[in-house]
């Protein structure tokens, strides 16, 4: 009869459990029940509990160490430690892990009780296990959305505070006209608001003489503290406050770069308050004069935020209107002081009223005929100028007056313009453009434009035109007209673009002769060795010794047209170039040797290193170039030997300077300085100095290539280089690299490597029109072990490609004919075979996979010439690379909300990378292999906002995709991003479809 109930029932009963807890198991879909022998640590459990570890249902019965295999290993102490605890008190309970066999992680408890303990008998824990990932990650939202709130009312009672403080500082300082006390109630109110342990105000007092000079009040600190000190002025911490540029706040003033450049003191001065945080804000006038300045300090670092600088922002707006009241107040006293006596002097000046009239209508007259004189000699001045045209015009732009050099350069009589609008003489494109309208708007707005463009005359052609434009104002200010000069500049432009186009033909000439002369020597050497070669092994028994020479020859040939052809490529900004943090320090001392024994021994090196020197973002191989290049210039300028010294320094580039050179961004820059004790190079040759092939040196000593390859590069690199020279003094050439301003870790020099091979089942496609470089390169290939296809164009390669599914790698130059280059022929090639490698290879590679003289990013570059093991080490680097997965860097600093957003994107299938700050995430970026293919970004991160992590990374990698996930509102988010590309974004909390949602908007599936 019980048979008949359990098959009623379906259920499967599990041998030594009881059919009471069977029947609850049945009745409880998705909780599996257990019993362990505590002595024998033998388990049995239901097949659900089986399910829930993710285990086969046929060890229900085993030992507990078959089932403690599928916990995950940081939880399994954890399961041990609640066992153990349930053999003292009877009470089992546990969180854990569980690992199924595809990889997930699962969130079980487990509950129960130990029984059969009491009565003497084997101790066996009996329970439940069942799932709680939903409550997990219920927690997880739930603590995100704690956090948020717990923020806000904190920021709200802050801000609740601060408004009382700001409140009853206002109405103090409003009904006070007594400068002293209103600027102590300001400096008081200030340290409390900010949070510092002492402030300032230091303001400018005009005496009544006009002599000005500055006082002070101070909160928190005695004033005895301040009174052996200078008063603050023009020094790099206190200048920008008090010149009102803007608020200074400085986490620690004491590693602030301007900080301790006041003579005597290198750094704070003795007896100084403890300053570390610093926070000054100035205080400006209606009018814009700076009145003075609020100063607060703390002694220990970071304590002042951008709300303490915002709030005090504020109040020194209100202390500046407090202040410009007092101010008002004192001089209308004077004012009223003044109209008493300017009343009494009033009383006076009556008496004499009459006598004064009369005088006064003689010199109006006077000044009458004088006016009429003046204006007649300007009319005739005017009529007279026949090579400039000059009318007026009314606010509305319509011609009312017109000289006869107007008439003689347009074709208009005066009767056929007075009274038309002057843009018919602009070419139809600008009236549609509004060009005359603009114009007038800009001179009515600053008084003044000047310009140069087409103009029409009345036959319908078309001359190059000087104008100017000045607004006419009448005594209110308001505009009442413009006068126009145009001046006829078409046979000067003509000129001009004639010596314009000799001095190109005359450079493009200098360029290919110098070019044909250099090419010229290095093919004689190449061809003359490979006719000996030839020659010799045409003979009965050849000379190895000879050939080997002739090899030799020619291949030191070929080394320098190679090297001739990357210094043109990098005079011409060409050359593909893959910038990365340099030690500028470093790389100067490893090659201090190499520099002494190129220079010999009658040349001194000298290397003067700055300590604390930034990083430089640049292609440390060409970096390398230019300097040798430079010390071998210095070489030949001191014949009879001298002293080369090589200086480094962090600079500051101003907009002052940048303003002066061509090319040159202000910020910061790392430079490097190649000086010389030489013969120096007078004005002309200084000036010529950059210019390809040009040189002093006699024919057939150097190129001249040296320093327009060091120009090339510097400026491919967006940094600056100038020469400063006198002759028989020496010369100085100094280069400034941009500054890296990402954290990074030092690289260590790898041992040399054997040459990588092929594991011989690869197949490799070689795409490459020139038919001798295809030999050269499949015979390579071969050697290396590969099994190799060649195609010479783009359209045959998609034919190979079609017919052999076993091509693992694309092999393509970028130059191909055909109208397919190789760039669209490996966009075609992945759309056929999207799990295809690609490598290109070129001498050239403009615009197609370089831009601004870096590569594109994902982009795999083999320059030409290329040797066997440059070849072999790319190949092997692109084949066992793996890109199965996306890889997705996700910035998250919350350990919760990673955890749960990891687990989300594994399940969707995707690789994931984590880091904590914006620090950690931009060397994350640097330093995983092959790069990620999109980022997740929390706009609250520990060390900077979310906010500027995405704008660097957009600034480096142009189209990268991103994902910002904030609590702020989904519309306020993408007001922010508006300006950037290849951005979503997902609201806090999250889903994984919200999450992954993100993702596929910005491409990645």
């Amino acid at each position: 009869m019980a048979d008949k109930k359990r098959k009623a029932g379906g259920a499967k009963r599990t041998p030594g459990l009881s059919a009471d807890k069977t029947a609850l198991t049945n009745i409880a879909t998705g909780v599996g029940e257990f019993e362990l022998d505590l002595a024998t640590k033998h388990m049995r459990a239901t097949p659900q509990a089986a399910d829930l570890f993710g285990i086969s249902a046929d060890t229900v019965a085993s030992e507990f160490t078959t089932w403690e295999r599928a916990i995950f290993v940081d939880d399994a102490p954890k399961v041990r430690a609640a066992i153990e605890s349930a053999e003292q008190s009877g009470n089992y309970y546990v969180e854990f892990r569980v690992k199924h066999a595809d990889g997930k992680l699962h969130w079980l408890a487990g509950k129960g009780q130990v029984v059969g303990k009491e009565n003497g008998g084997t101790a066996v824990l009996r329970g439940i296990y069942y799932d709680i990932a939903e409550r997990k990650q219920l927690e997880a939202r739930l603590l995100a959305l704690n956090e948020t709130l717990e923020s806000r009312v904190h920021d709200l009672r802050e801000e609740t505070r601060a408004l009382e403080v700001l409140n009853r500082t206002c109405i103090a300082i409003a009904a006070e006209f007594d400068l002293e006390r209103l600027v102590q109630t300001v400096t008081d109110a200030g340290v409390e608001l900010s949070g510092a342990q002492f402030g300032a105000f230091f303001y400018n007092v005009v005496k009544p003489d006009g002599e000005a000079y500055m006082l002070y009040t101070l909160s928190g600190a005695a004033r005895a503290d301040f009174e052996r000190f200078p008063m603050p002025r023009n020094t790099g911490v206190f200048g920008p406050t008090f010149r009102g540029e803007g608020p200074v706040r400085s986490a620690d003033i004491r590693a602030d770069p301007r900080y301790g450049k006041n003579p005597p003191f290198d750094g704070m001065p003795p007896g100084h308050l403890p300053v570390r945080s610093y926070l000054a804000v100035p205080v400006v006038s209606r009018n814009g004069e700076v009145i003075g300045g609020l100063f607060f300090g703390h002694g220990q670092p970071g304590v002042f935020t951008e709300r303490a600088e915002r709030i005090t922002m504020g109040l020194a707006a209100q202390a500046a209107v407090a202040i410009d009241n007092s101010r008002l107040y004192e001089v209308s006293q004077k004012e009223i002081a003044a109209r008493d006596e300017a009343e009494q002097k009033l009383q006076e000046l009556n008496s004499t009223l009459e006598r004064r009239i009369a005088e006064r209508a003689r010199e109006l007259a006077l000044s009458t005929t004088q006016l009429e004189d003046t204006e007649r000699r300007f009319r005739m001045l005017v009529e007279g100028v026949t090579d400039y045209a000059i009318f007026m015009l009314d606010p509305a732009g319509i011609v009312t007056n017109w000289n006869p050099g107007a008439e003689r350069i347009k074709g208009y009589s005066r009767e056929e313009i007075v009274g038309q609008h002057f843009s018919r003489f602009y070419t139809d494109q600008d009236r549609e453009d509004r060009i005359p309208e603009k114009a007038l708007e800009t001179a009515a707005r600053t008084g003044k434009i000047e310009m140069e463009g087409w103009r029409v005359r009345k036959d319908g052609t078309t001359f190059w035109a000087s104008v100017v434009i000045n607004a006419i104002r009448d005594a209110s200010g308001q505009v009442v007209g413009f006068a126009k000069v145009t001046r006829d500049l078409t046979e000067r432009r003509e000129t001009e673009e004639r010596q314009r186009q000799s001095q190109k033909m005359e450079s493009v000439g200098q360029l290919t002769g110098g070019v044909a002369h250099d090419f010229n020597n290095l093919l004689t050497v190449i061809v003359g060795n490979l006719e000996a070669l030839q020659r010799h092994l045409g003979g009965g028994s050849p000379d190895h010794d000879r050939l080997r020479r002739s090899a030799d020859n020619a291949m030191r040939g070929a080394r320098r047209a190679e090297s001739l052809t990357q210094r043109l490529l990098a005079f011409s900004r060409q050359q593909p170039l893959e910038p990365r943090s340099v030690d500028v320090g470093r790389l100067v001392s490893g090659m201090s040797d190499l520099l002494r024994r190129t220079l010999g021994e009658q040349v001194a090196v000298e290397t003067v290193l700055a300590g604390g020197l930034w990083r430089a973002h640049a292609d440390p191989s060409q970096l390398e170039v230019a300097i040798v290049n430079l010390a071998v210039n210095a070489r030949d300028a001191m014949p009879n030997g001298g002293k080369l010294t090589i200086e480094t320094a962090n600079v500051q580039l101003d907009e002052i300077y940048a303003s002066a050179q061509v090319e040159v961004v202000p910020g910061q820059y790392v430079m490097l300085a190649v000086s010389d004790n030489g013969s120096g190079m007078t004005e002309d040759v200084k000036a010529k100095a950059f210019d390809p092939f040009f040189t002093t040196k006699d024919i057939g000593h150097g190129t001249g290539l040296g320093l327009s390859q060091v120009y090339g590069f510097v400026k491919q690199s967006r940094g600056h280089v100038k020469i400063y020279s006198e002759p028989v003094e020496g010369t100085t050439v100094k280069i400034y690299l941009p500054r890296y301003h990402v954290e990074t870790e030092e690289l260590t020099e790898q041992p040399a490597q054997p040459i990588p091979r092929g594991a011989g089942h690869e197949t490799i496609l070689v795409v490459e029109d020139d038919g001798d470089v295809r030999n050269y390169t499949t015979d390579t290939l071969r050697e290396l072990g590969y099994h190799v296809l060649e195609a010479s164009n783009g359209a045959a390669a998609l034919q190979m490609l079609e017919h052999h599914p076993e091509v693992d790698v694309l092999f393509t130059d970028v130059g191909l004919p055909g109208g397919m280059n190789g760039r669209r022929l490996a966009e075609e090639a992945r759309k056929r075979r999207n799990t295809i490698k690609v490598l290109f290879t070129t001498g050239y590679a403009r615009n197609a996979i370089v831009h601004e003289g870096r590569l594109d990013p994902g982009v795999e570059l083999l320059t030409k010439p290329f040797t066997q093991g440059a070849l072999a080490e790319k190949l092997r680097d692109i084949i066992d690379a793996t890109s199965d997965q996306a890889r997705i860097l996700l910035v998250e600093d919350d350990v919760m909300i990673q955890m749960l957003a990891t687990e989300y994107l594994e399940d969707a299938g995707l690789k994931v990378d984590t880091a904590a700050s914006v620090t950690d995430a931009l060397n994350k970026l640097r330093l995983i292999p092959g790069g990620v293919d999109a980022v997740i970004i929390d706009i609250g991160l520990p060390d900077r906002s979310g906010e500027s992590l995405v704008r660097e990374i957009r600034s480096i990698y142009p189209t990268l995709p991103l994902v910002v996930a904030s609590g702020r509102g989904r519309k306020d988010l993408q007001l922010l991003f508006k300006d950037v590309a290849m951005l979503s974004v997902v609201s806090k909390p999250y889903t994984a479809d919200g999450l992954t949602g993100a993702l596929r908007a910005v491409g990645v599936r």
